[in-house]
């Protein structure tokens, strides 16, 4: 396997050298994904390389199914506050992510986010910490929500299973 990182290459390097060597926390994605904290992850759950998951101070909850692409940060805490002295904490709110969710590239997940079931967030959005209907498009910053945008689609997707398991004729044994 070959990896390049801030001028490194990485070729005769296994993936525990590589977590070893950046002091990176191992985890069942790939090796450049960064998680903090403790996260719940569901079954059936990628994440991409340079992705972020940061769970620290707070709880990031992601269902199963979900497809979570490259350079996404999902992140619990919210420091500006802090940095222009107008707070003396880190604000952290948690963020759940329901089943069956796909979040595009180089998307923000701010803490409070709750995204619904079978939702769809586009590239490049940056996610408010609002709930979030499921079969709902998430799209631009500022973020937008068309919600049940994916509804009628479920229901197609749905109706043509039960049109296929009609064509065939159940027998007892």
């Amino acid at each position: 396997m070959y990896y390049y990182f801030m001028g490194y290459h990485f070729t005769d390097l296994g993936k525990k050298e590589i977590i070893e060597l950046l002091g990176l926390k191992d985890n069942p994605f790939h090796p450049m994904v960064f998680i903090n904290g403790n996260p719940t992850f569901g079954k059936n759950v990628y994440i991409g390389p340079f992705s972020e998951v940061n769970a620290n101070g707070s709880e990031v909850i992601i269902g199963d199914n979900c497809d979570i692409a490259s350079f996404v940060s999902i992140n619990v805490a919210d420091s500006h506050m802090r940095c222009i002295a107008l707070s003396k904490v880190v604000e952290r709110k948690p963020i759940i992510i329901e089943d069956n969710v796909f979040i595009g590239s180089h998307c923000l997940i701010k803490g409070g986010a709750e995204i619904g079931h079978h939702s769809v967030v586009a590239a490049g959005t940056m996610v408010e910490g609002v709930k979030i209907p499921p079969h709902s498009l998430v799209y631009g910053n500022p973020m937008k929500v068309k919600e049940e945008y994916y509804v009628d689609s479920a229901q197609q997707a749905h109706d043509r299973g039960r049109r296929f398991e009609s064509r065939f004729r159940r027998i007892e044994i």
